[in-house]
């Protein structure tokens, strides 16, 4: 016979047992495109609100790079195992809408008690266009950045440039490019300015270069239209082919994002174009001896925001749905937006995490991180097709081949657009040539 200890006891395990079922489980997606030790961190953090929120489970799921994260999100969710919430890259997020493989958050807003417009009203404007589109609100801005223009202070002053003025414009880019590089004869000892040849960072690169030279890049309003073959473009090329052949400023063919970042610690490049998001990396490993610039002018200051938002698969229960809104909201809080932000160099894209003490402390601490943040006046929505990556792959290729002395720069930009336009050619035959009968 069971005692009354005994049975209490086992009351309790019964209990116990039934409240960690209850809870649901749920796996959040996430990539680490940039250096640092973001992984390690974003694990605590979900360790974190796993501890606040006892009645969800979240697994995070390192998934790689951008790109890698969007195959296997595709992949789980043809497979009808979908990961309740992914931070994926902020210009496949109309892919996902365009497919119909991603929930819309708008029923969620209202049950929150807030319209569309005011819950985007939390995010930087910059970031609205490759959140809400077609009519609903499809994903939430989580860690946003802009390229950066990252200079080694000391090689200025020993070329003498001011540090505290650098270049601007294009021409003025050009000149100092020129002034920082050394030589030894034939042989360069280091480089003016080192740029990113790898996929995915090198279309981000263009992007901003395009746009500071007057260009759109892509229609925001339409899925299936580019512009690379425009003067804009070619300006924005021309640019690179000629500070690698004609000034020699900048190593010849494809250098990834983390040997640019390798060569300017090591003071083999005295300039390079980079993310927000290798800020707090940088800062690890430069010290002072470092400075942050706007991305150069042509004709206009622009850029094209980059990082990822939070979205939701299709394929949900309702309490994974619950589970994922739930984590989406504490991820993207001003609080731990403000964190994030501080650990990676990200900006904070809910705007009220700068109104925390902690966030006012950090920028006057860190004027570093205040350069991002005024980009972001200039910032537009970042490029997003139907197939965004073989269309933005189409460009690279091209741009690739220029870089490493193998086509011109109008040849290469036809041979992309043409390209991009065969690959886009479906989406536009379901639409634009699709005419109501």
């Amino acid at each position: 016979m069971q005692t009354w200890k005994s049975l209490v006891a086992a009351g309790a395990v019964s209990l116990s047992a039934s409240l960690a079922h209850a809870a649901t489980e749920i796996e959040l997606f996430f990539p680490v495109p940039v250096e640092g030790k973001l992984a390690a961190e974003m694990k605590n953090l979900i360790e974190r609100f796993n501890t606040e929120h006892a009645d969800i489970d979240v697994t995070p799921v390192y998934t790689g790079s951008y790109d890698e994260t969007n195959i296997k999100t595709r992949a789980a969710i043809k497979a009808g195992r979908p990961p309740a919430a992914v931070i994926m890259s902020a210009n496949f997020i109309l892919e996902y809408q365009i497919n119909g493989e991603i929930e819309p958050l708008d029923g969620l807003i209202e049950a929150n008690g807030l319209t569309a417009d005011a819950y985007m009203d939390r995010f930087w404007p910059a970031l609205h266009g490759n959140a809400r589109f077609a009519d609903k609100v499809w994903a939430a801005p989580f860690h946003n950045s802009t390229p950066l223009l990252y200079f080694n202070k000391e090689h200025f002053v020993e070329a003498g440039l001011d540090p505290e003025n650098p270049p601007a414009t294009w021409q003025e880019f050009v000149d100092a490019a020129k002034a920082l590089t050394v030589r030894d004869g034939d042989r360069i000892t280091r480089y003016g300015f080192m740029l990113p040849g790898n996929y995915d960072y090198l279309g981000w690169i263009m992007t901003a270069l395009t746009m500071s030279n007057g260009g759109q890049y892509y229609n925001a309003e339409y899925g299936g239209e580019v512009y690379y073959d425009t003067p804009s473009m070619l300006g924005a090329l021309s640019l690179v082919r000629d500070m690698i052949f004609t000034h020699k400023v900048t190593p010849e063919g494809v250098t990834d994002g983390k040997a640019v970042s390798t060569a300017f610690f090591a003071g083999d490049a005295s300039m390079v174009m980079l993310s927000t998001g290798s800020l707090s990396f940088i800062r690890e490993n430069m010290g002072d001896r470092y400075g942050v610039a706007f991305v150069p002018r042509n004709v206009r200051n622009a850029v094209a925001i980059g990082g990822a938002s939070l979205m939701m698969p299709k394929g949900l229960s309702d309490d994974q749905k619950a589970a994922s809104w739930t984590l989406i909201n504490w991820l993207t809080s001003p609080e731990i937006s403000g964190h994030w932000s501080r650990f990676t160099g990200y900006f904070a894209p809910n705007r009220a995490a700068y109104d925390l003490s902690e966030m006012k402390g950090f920028l006057e601490a860190n004027p570093d991180a205040q350069v991002a943040l005024d980009q972001l006046a200039y910032a537009r929505s970042w490029f997003a097709t139907f197939n965004t990556v073989a269309v933005r792959k189409a460009l690279e290729d091209e741009v690739q081949a220029v870089m490493s002395g193998d086509r011109e720069p109008a040849e290469a930009l036809a041979a992309a657009q043409a390209k991009a336009d065969e690959i886009m050619r479906p989406y536009v035959e379901q639409t634009a040539l699709k005419l109501p009968q």
